[in-house]
C-alpha cells in the first residue's frame, strides 16, 4: 500500500496549504508512492488516520504542526496500531508548524526535502505514548509530547486568543500574561512511589522535554524510557515566577526543576485531584477547560516513527 499523507491546511497559520504542490513534487521526486488528503475541520485528521490504518496504508504521514501530528497519532492508535501485530503502520512527519516540537525532540529535520528523505528511508524507532483520562466519562486522549494542567493550559487558552502574532513569540507573550494572572490550585498528586498535597501553579507531564518551541517543561523526559516525566511546583508570587521563567528554557544545568519549590519525577502513572477546576491540554490542544480529577499512564515502545 502507498503512504497516506494527511495535510492540515491551517498549520503554520494557513501557510501549509500553500506548500501542497511543493510537498507533492518532493515526495514524487524521491519515489514515495502516496495518496494525499486535506483535513477540513478540527478532529478530521484523527478520522482520516483511523481510516487509513483500517485501509492498510503504511506509513501514515502528518503534514502539519504539532497539533496535526497529535490528531494523526490519536487516529492511528484508535484505528488499531495498539494491537499486537508485529508491524503496525509507521508515523511519518512533514513539519509545517510554528514550533515543530515533535520533530525537534526526535531530531527529525524540519526542512521539507530532508524530512521527505527520512520518510523514504523507512527507518523507524518506537516511541512511548502518554494517555490522559479525565472527566466523569473517563475520556481518553493520547499524547506524543506533553500534557498539563494549571498554568500551562491557561497559557494555551491565552495564546489561542492572540491573532496577530505567530510562532514562538506568541507563546512567549502568552506566558507573560499567564504569569501576571498567577493562578493557583489546591491539589493532591499520587504517583509511583510518592504523593503530594497542597498548592501548585502547574503540573506538566512530558513524554519529551521540549514544548512551545522554547520551553523545557520536563527537561529530563525521554520518549524511549517507558515512563512519563512530570513536574509540579508551587511558586507563590509573580516576581518569583518571572525570575524562574528563563530557566524553563534551559534543558540541562540551571533548569527550573533545580528550584527548591519545583519537583521532577519519572513514573508509569499519575493521579491528580483538584479542589477547583483546572484546564487541561494534551499536545497543546485544550481537552477541557474544567477538570477536577484525571489520571495519566504510559504505553511503552508503542508507535513506530520514521526518524
Amino acid at each position: 500500500m502507498p503512504a497516506k499523507v494527511i495535510l492540515n491546511p491551517y498549520a503554520g497559520r494557513w501557510t501549509a496549504l500553500k506548500r501542497k504542490e511543493e510537498i507533492e513534487h518532493v515526495l514524487s521526486d524521491i519515489g514515495v508512492d502516496y495518496q494525499l488528503v486535506v483535513t477540513e475541520h478540527p478532529g478530521h485528521g484523527t478520522e482520516l488516520a483511523s481510516l487509513a490504518v483500517h485501509e492498510g496504508f503504511n506509513p501514515i504521514i502528518s503534514a502539519g504542526g504539532d497539533g496535526s501530528i497529535s490528531e494523526v497519532v490519536n487516529g492511528m492508535l484508535l484505528g488499531g496500531c495498539l494491537s499486537e501485530e508485529t508491524n503496525p503502520a509507521a508515523l511519518g512527519v512533514i513539519p509545517l508548524g510554528s514550533a515543530n516540537d515533535f520533530c525537534m525532540n526526535l531530531k527529525i529535520p524540519i526542512d521539507l526535502a530532508s524530512a521527505a528523505r527520512i520518510i523514504s528511508s523507512g527507518n523507524t524507532r518506537r516511541i512511548d505514548i502518554g494517555v490522559v483520562s479525565f472527566g466523569p466519562e473517563k475520556r481518553q486522549r493520547y499524547f506524543d509530547n506533553n500534557s498539563a494542567i494549571g498554568l500551562e493550559p491557561s497559557i494555551t487558552l491565552i495564546q489561542q486568543e492572540i491573532k496577530r502574532v505567530r510562532g514562538v513569540l506568541r507563546y512567549l507573550i502568552s506566558t507573560l500574561i499567564g504569569v501576571y494572572r498567577n493562578p493557583q490550585w489546591n491539589m493532591t498528586i499520587e504517583w509511583e512511589g510518592g504523593q503530594y498535597s497542597g498548592m501548585a501553579n502547574l503540573v506538566t507531564v512530558g513524554n519529551s522535554p521540549l514544548t512551545g518551541g522554547l520551553f523545557y517543561m520536563t527537561p529530563h523526559a525521554d520518549p524511549f524510557d517507558g515512563k512519563l516525566t512530570f513536574v509540579y511546583g508551587s511558586i507563590p508570587t509573580r516576581m518569583q515566577i518571572l525570575r524562574i521563567l528563563p530557566r524553563t528554557m534551559k534543558p540541562d544545568t540551571g533548569s527550573y526543576v533545580e528550584h527548591p519549590s519545583v519537583r521532577e519525577y519519572h513514573t508509569k502513572w499519575l493521579r491528580i485531584k483538584c479542589e477547583t477546576p483546572t484546564p487541561l491540554h494534551a499536545d497543546g490542544e485544550i481537552q477541557s477547560e474544567q477538570v477536577f480529577e484525571l489520571e495519566y499512564s504510559v504505553i511503552p515502545h508503542c508507535l513506530p516513527v520514521l526518524m
